[in-house]
């Protein structure tokens, strides 16, 4: 019996990254597990890698700045694998930019798409976990929820109001069994990590030198925080709701 057996969930960034590695470490652990990205080729491979493990999966098309679209995700997850018990809300990008360089329209799709997604799909899932009981929400925020970063204003804001909302939110539904919790990962081996060596014209190999620069001495692998993901997903966390756990291998401990 793994630690989801019987569980439903959705996660969303599913295609690749921590997404992906989520996804596969949920379906191993017995949850039937929907992915809601908008990269098809990706999601996909990732439901054919869960069924060759002899998982249940499947891949919703989804643009998480759209209330249709989200609302499509939770519907098709209900209807297919009978409800929603486990939402995990870890798509989101990042800008590496002050509020000088920040365009208006990138400001608002950084919002959009790591808060605003968050609110839409948790308004859809939450009625579905009251009618079973309970269930629990999971989202992914940052290290730069809890402490500034240079050049990264909207990054940095975004991930403040994961941290804040997801306390709100523990606080609203606790009394119907539903826990909300929020992870804090440091810099993990994901293409959002590489892509900020990118924007900010650095080469790929000193950048992550300098982010493996903490006392474990290394940048994180997307398992390590899927590991914290299936932590709080399961009844190991019973009485865990409302926190940011960080896991980031010392980064903010000093």
């Amino acid at each position: 019996m793994g630690l989801l057996t019987g569980k439903r969930a959705i996660v969303t960034g599913a295609a690749s990254g921590i997404g992906r590695a989520a996804a596969l470490l949920f379906a191993r652990e017995g949850a039937a597990v929907t992915l809601a990205d908008l990269n098809a080729d990706g999601g996909q491979a990732v439901v054919e890698a869960i069924q060759a493990q002899g998982g249940t999966a499947l891949f919703v098309h989804c643009d998480l700045t759209r209330s249709e679209d989200c609302q499509h995700a939770v519907e098709r997850t209900v209807a297919v694998c009978g409800g929603l018990d486990i939402l995990f809300n870890n798509a989101g990008i990042i800008l590496r930019s002050t509020v000088l360089d920040t365009s208006e329209e990138q400001w608002d799709r950084v919002m959009a798409i790591n808060v605003k997604s968050i609110f839409l799909l948790s308004k859809f899932a939450i009625p579905h976990m009251e009618r079973v009981g309970g269930g629990v929400i999971i989202n992914t925020a940052s290290g730069w929820g809890l402490v500034g970063g240079r050049r990264a204003v909207s990054y940095c804001a975004s991930k403040g109001a994961v941290v804040n909302m997801t306390r709100a939110m523990a606080l609203d539904h606790g009394d119907k069994n539903i826990r909300v919790n929020c992870i804090c990962p440091g810099d993990t081996d994901t293409p959002m990590l590489s892509s900020e060596a990118q924007q900010l014209g650095l080469q790929a190999e000193e950048f992550l030198a300098d982010a493996a620069d903490r006392p474990l001495q290394r940048i994180g692998k997307p398992d390590d925080i899927a590991q914290a993901a299936l932590y709080l997903a399961s009844d190991a966390a019973s009485f865990v709701t409302g926190t940011a756990l960080v896991v980031d291998g010392g980064g903010l401990a000093g």
